[in-house]
């Protein structure tokens, strides 16, 4: 037996499923997980002994890779000082101020724990604000765990949803309108039947949470432009895009400036953080000098707060998105290739340092509609063979891969020929 099994067979006494977030339980690839003891750079190492070059990276905000050197510096420094306050202090201003001052469309800025939590939040200012109920959200973007946001798309004429979860109350689901990623008409339908209604359009503009759902600029400029017109606000949700794909992200990579912005990930630069922020007047509702409730106990963490603004410089001083921009590039170029020397139905995109696999399509994929239908069967296999060759990406194949700056050219080679193995493995008759 090994120790990652024992283990889970343990978890599964303590913990629904054996696990703490649903994507860890393999349940997407099928067997039982792996558990983990240690992590550095762009390695993991498991409880069995084993190592595995590391591709999910925490989710993405991993960006300089597991227990970067400098980062780990002024995390240590900053635990022998302070774990938590619940009051102020002088590492979250920092932060703040540096986010606000390199990014013109977030005047000010709340941190709070977690994505969902800065979508939650958002989302009520935006409420608040118009004086209206409903949001907008598309099919493919995923925007936290909130009540409001776990609902799929219906039969409706304009997208009227129902609950993707249960323990979802109706009334909350009906809140929510619902229409497919890059359809502009239903988009619009949707904007006819219940525009004065619609408090924000809330949307990934980078859709990375069921696949890489790459947007055209066309389409995010026509749904802007629509939903203004109509007097509701535009939330990018830039959780996962954020301060990964550029520094000001999707927003400043596209030309355009949302009323509100959540991130997360990469602020926290590895441990637990999320925020929400935008124009002063919107982000004045939020109490204490609005009436906009919003509070958090270990919300702007100290460990956290330094820990990602220490990220942030580094990123920024070694040129870190140019680097992994071209490194990326090179790995999806040559997973292609080998993918054409056997005939394989694979191949691998990417954006900035965020790549995802899928089997071979016609024309990139905008809407999860049109995914190939065999895509989970075949990533399954995939992901097992990597396994086996050290690798070690996200257990679903609707979740994306990330580099970091710790994937060296040396490494990402031998990631490669890794690769190699396990496309043969899978795919060559």
């Amino acid at each position: 037996m090994t120790f990652s099994k024992e283990y889970f067979e343990r978890s599964l006494k303590v913990a629904p499923g054996g696990v703490h977030s649903p994507v860890r339980a393999f349940k997407s690839v099928g067997g039982e997980p792996l558990f983990f003891k240690s992590a550095q750079g762009a390695y993991l190492k498991s409880v069995d002994g084993q190592e595995y070059i590391d591709f999910c990276q925490s989710f993405g905000p991993l960006i300089l890779g597991h227990r970067d050197p400098d980062v780990s510096k002024d995390v240590r420094e900053i635990i022998e000082t302070a774990w938590s306050f619940g009051a102020c202090e002088p590492y979250s201003l920092e932060l703040a101020e540096w986010i606000t001052s390199k990014l013109k469309f977030v005047e000010k800025i709340r941190f709070v724990s977690s994505g969902t939590e800065a979508v939650m939040s958002a989302l009520r200012v935006a409420r608040a604000a118009t004086k209206r109920n409903k949001i907008l959200k598309f099919e493919g973007c995923y925007h936290g765990h909130a009540d409001s946001l776990l609902v799929k798309s219906g039969s409706g004429l304009a997208g009227e949803s129902s609950s993707d979860s249960a323990g979802v109350s109706e009334a909350q689901a009906h809140e929510t309108l619902t229409v497919p990623l890059d359809d502009i008409q239903a988009f619009e339908r949707a904007f006819s039947s219940h525009g004065d209604e619609i408090a924000a359009l809330i949307f990934e503009p980078l859709p990375a949470n069921y696949g890489l759902l790459i947007q055209r600029k066309e389409f995010l400029e026509q749904i802007v432009t629509r939903a203004r017109k109509s007097g509701a606000l535009v939330i990018f949700d830039e959780v996962i895009s954020g301060f990964r794909v550029g520094l000001g992200g999707m927003a400043e990579l596209l030309g355009m400036k949302p009323d509100l912005v959540t991130y997360g990930k990469i602020i926290g630069g590895g441990f637990p953080v999320g925020a929400y922020g935008g124009r002063s007047d919107l982000m004045n509702l939020v109490a204490p000098q609005g009436p906009v409730y919003q509070a958090g106990t270990l919300s702007a963490n100290p460990v956290g707060m330094r820990a990602g603004l220490s990220t942030l410089k580094k990123v920024v001083s070694h040129d870190v998105y140019s680097i992994l921009g071209k490194r990326t590039a090179n790995f999806c170029r040559e997973i292609n290739l080998q993918a054409g020397l056997v005939g394989a139905d694979l191949q691998a995109i990417h954006f900035g340092s965020i790549f995802w696999l899928h089997g071979k399509t016609e024309k990139p994929i905008r809407a999860i509609s049109e995914i190939p239908a065999h895509h989970k069967e075949q990533f399954s296999k995939l992901f097992k063979a990597l396994l086996k060759q050290g690798i070690y990406i996200a257990p679903s194949g609707f979740e994306v891969g990330f580099l970091s700056l710790a994937h060296t050219d040396e490494i990402c080679s031998k990631a490669l020929a890794g690769f190699k193995n396990a496309i043969k493995e899978v795919y060559e008759v």
